[in-house]
């Protein structure tokens, strides 16, 4: 196939050439009008010469950004003029950038704006110039918005803002919106040569940052300013003074902090990546402090609300800070162009920092509740419930936490009943779910509320949600819950490294603690339907079904099941015909799985819906994956299936302990059920799929990579004449031993050719039936040239050929129009010109 290609291009190029000479020949009017119409745009032309591979890939990395489109510009009406860089060109800029080996390292947003501009300056628009109508000396504006300059001494050269000038080595390439003129360099316009001459400066230019970044012995420094994302800060205009603390005075830091503070990395939560950013801002004073500016007193620093002391000592300056240790200065008056700094022996730490030392020294939640014999039963719950609140308690808080003691756990269990002896039996995920928020409702998250921080009357916002409520009397703490029994603090303000513990005497229920109880007096959704005579269909279906549904529909759910009486499922029966009189003739694996498609099409998972939570209009997805549709009409529901008929909700809220359900007058049916017992009529390109004899139609329509396939599935209608593989097998044949499967179009150029012949097999507008032809009737087709019909003995169908196709499988009827299965593959004359 490469030799074909080389070939092609090699004719392609002696047509331009051809187009060329002839331009002034107006006795020859083939040539001219063959130049005046030349089929491909500029970026096509770029796109079919291989030594523009590197401007088409230039212009495909600029336009990776989001606000760039060059290849759309190029490609649209024009008219342009376009000096195109060889590939040559392009490796000789390459070869004198610094960082760019190759086309692919413009790979930042940034680089490829600098791309897209040097593409732009290579581009005039509105005209379409040849080189004969260059003028020496003429100014040329770009797209860029840069000029160009003509020089025509000893050729046609183009100058840019550099020294060198392009010289144009292939004039006059005609496209269909312009004109191309091959250049052996690549231009470059006085914006770019700025972007690329632009250095860092000098010493004294450098900001604060950079200097940090620069000096190796705040390398720590530097870790803690990108950490705390200060860097852009930092960078700013400022004036700023920065007492630098050196790596020793960061290690030594460290080392106060204990054995969980190793290195920087280690301030990795949310709070302690503040703290640390408040620690280095209690290091910098808004303005600029020389040396000589140093005077004893307090100065206030960027950690808003905090000052340092700058303490004077045998004629040299101290830094003071909220601790007992003050700061030398070892290192003064390193200039930035932001401001200055001062190396410093220590960190400096503001009060929240000393506050932080001191929570270190205290146990946490977690801790204090293991170490205390009487919240034993409050610590096999949390590990009971699995779910990370060990982890949680044990983590920053601050927590204000309610802990009920062995005996108030206890007594819980006494209240829950025989299935409840001890914590262990909280085994399944809806009572893990319920032990996590019981739990969840001893837990006030964000705030340390000592017993002197809570007032009569409080409401107080738990993880879980609910609020409590504090009930304050005679100096003694009751905690309000959701029951009639209040709770009482017998042991307040134990305090914790990230909160405080009152120890309460009963485990605080919220309602849903309360509705679980009353559920477990409820019957699930399985038994009430056994239960319910005019359900007793029902019952039999799921049985029937065998696909484990009464099993689902006794676990623990939630679930909203939409349940057809007995007479529905009778109906149904009667839709389905003789060979359905009743559930047992569901005895195929098709039809149980049919049967369980409309079983499951009747069950909402996740969720017990209501007669009260259901509105008019609402889409609601079932468990068999479609939706069900909620119309609400006087106060009285009914469910919308895929059918025409809707059911009505007979008697709504039959209240389950894993859900409801809502008895119903009809089976619902989804779409699913519906394809499979009365099948969709297919469309054009599903039924070619469907015909043996028609795959190499759908090989050829997949291969043209035109979206054939997308148009052909579209509403239509069309006529579509299908070839057989035996009609494309001897196209290949007539072809060459050059096209041996259709896989051999593999060009952009022979991509295109296979479309115009499939595209010539299609009328548009109109499905015609074999019965509606008429002899030497014309029908335009979606290539654009006509097929002409032929009724002699048969159907037959005429191309530019001189032979006719058969109409051998006439009529077949799609959704979006008809096919005509012929036993030749039609040939427009634009493709019988471009095959010659």
């Amino acid at each position: 196939m490469k030799k074909v290609i080389r070939l092609k291009s090699y004719l392609l190029f002696m047509l331009v050439a051809l187009v060329a000479l002839s331009c002034d020949d107006e006795d020859d009017g083939a040539a001219l009008a063959m130049a005046d119409e030349p089929q491909s745009n500029i970026v096509e032309t770029a796109q079919a010469t291989d030594d523009l591979s590197s401007l088409v890939a230039a212009l495909t990395k600029a336009d990776e950004n989001e606000d760039s489109d060059l290849i759309g510009t190029l490609s649209s009406d024009g008219p342009f003029t376009v000096f195109a860089p060889t590939n040559g060109a392009f490796n000789e800029l390459l070869g004198n950038l610094d960082g760019f080996d190759k086309l692919e390292d413009f790979d930042t947003p940034e680089e490829k704006a600098l791309l897209a501009t040097i593409l732009k300056y290579h581009v005039v628009a509105g005209v379409s110039v040849k080189s004969t109508d260059l003028e020496d000396d003429q100014m040329i504006t770009t797209f860029q918005g840069e000029d160009l300059e003509v020089d025509l001494d000893d050729g046609v050269f183009i100058e840019d803002a550099t020294d060198e000038d392009a010289e144009v080595v292939i004039p006059d390439v005609f496209a269909s919106n312009g004109i191309v003129h091959v250049i052996n360099k690549v231009l470059l316009p006085q914006a770019i040569l700025d972007a690329l001459n632009d250095d860092d400066g000098d010493e004294e230019s450098k900001n604060l940052v950079e200097i940090v970044v620069e000096t190796e012995s705040l390398s720590l420094l530097e870790a803690a300013v990108l950490k705390a994302e200060l860097a852009e800060t930092l960078s700013g205009e400022g004036p700023f003074t920065v007492f630098a603390p050196t790596d020793d005075a960061f290690l030594a830091l460290l080392d106060v902090l204990g054995d969980d503070y190793t290195s920087l990395d280690d301030f990795d939560t949310t709070e302690e990546i503040d703290l640390l950013r408040n620690i280095l801002l209690y290091h910098v004073i808004p303005a600029k402090v020389l040396e000589d500016d140093l005077e004893a007193g307090e100065v206030p620093t960027a950690f808003e609300g905090n000052k340092l002391s700058v303490i004077e000592s045998d004629d040299a300056f101290l830094i003071g800070d909220a601790s007992d240790t003050n700061a030398n200065i070892t290192g003064t008056d390193i200039l930035a162009s932001n401001g200055v700094a001062h190396t410093i022996d220590k960190v400096l730490l503001p009060q929240a920092a000393i506050d932080f030392v001191a929570g270190l020294q205290l146990k946490t939640i977690v801790e204090i509740a293991i170490e205390t014999d009487d919240l034993s039963l409050l610590v096999e719950a949390l590990q009971a419930a699995n779910a990370g609140l060990v982890e949680t308690l044990g983590g920053e808080g601050p927590f204000t936490v309610f802990a009920p003691t062995n005996e108030a756990f206890v007594a819980l269990l006494g209240i829950l009943g025989d299935d409840y002896k001890n914590l262990s039996d909280f085994d399944t995920q809806e009572e893990i779910d319920l032990l996590i928020a019981i739990l969840t409702y001893h837990v006030v998250p964000d705030i340390a509320a000592f017993a002197d921080n809570l007032s009569n009357g409080q409401q107080i916002p738990t993880v879980f949600g609910d609020n409590l409520e504090v009930n304050k009397k005679n100096g003694t703490v009751h905690i309000v819950d959701a029951t009639d029994n209040n709770a009482t603090v017998v042991l307040p303000d134990v305090e914790a490294s990230n909160g405080v513990v009152h120890v309460i005497d009963k485990v605080l229920l919220p309602q849903v603690a309360l509705d679980f109880v009353a559920q477990l007096q409820l019957k699930n959704i399985v038994e009430i339907a056994v239960e319910t005579d005019d359900l007793k269909l029902l019952v039999e279906a799921l049985q029937t079904a065998n696909a484990g549904l009464v099993e689902t529909l006794s676990g623990v759910g939630p679930f909203t099941v939409f349940a057809p009486t007995n007479e529905a499922f009778g109906e149904l029966l009667d839709i389905l015909g003789d060979d359905f009189h009743s559930l047992s003739d569901f005895d195929t694996q098709e039809e149980l799985d049919i049967l369980v498609k409309v079983l499951t099409y009747h069950v909402i998972v996740g969720t017990a819906a209501f007669k009260d939570n259901l509105s008019d209009g609402q889409q609601i997805e079932t468990f068999q994956g479609e939706n069900v549709g909620i119309n609400k009409k006087n106060g009285t529901v009914h469910i919308v299936d895929a059918t025409d008929d809707n059911a009505t909700v007979m008697l709504p809220d039959v209240e389950a302990s894993n859900g409801v359900v809502h008895v119903i007058d009809k089976v619902l049916l989804p779409q699913e059920v519906l394809d499979i017992l009365f099948p969709p009529t297919p469309n054009i390109v599903e039924l070619a799929q469907s015909v043996d004899d028609l795959d190499l139609l759908v090989d050829a329509l997949i291969q043209a990579d035109a979206g054939l396939v997308g148009v052909l599935s579209g509403e239509g209608p069309f006529t579509v004449f299908a070839p057989t593989n035996e009609a494309f097998a001897s196209l290949l044949h007539d072809l060459g031993s050059q096209y041996n499967s259709l896989a051999d179009f593999d060009t952009p150029q022979e991509k295109e050719l296979l479309a115009k012949i499939l595209t010539y097999h299609v009328v548009a507008g109109q499905a015609l039936a074999s019965g509606d032809l008429k002899n030497h009737q014309r029908l335009h087709t979606v290539q654009g040239e006509d097929v002409t019909v032929i009724l002699n003995h048969g159907v037959f169908i005429r191309d530019k050929t001189h032979v006719d196709a058969e109409v051998i499988g006439a009529d077949n009827v799609a959704s979006n129009g008809i096919v005509h299965i012929i036993d030749k593959v039609l040939l427009p004359k634009e493709v019988l010109d471009a095959l010659h």
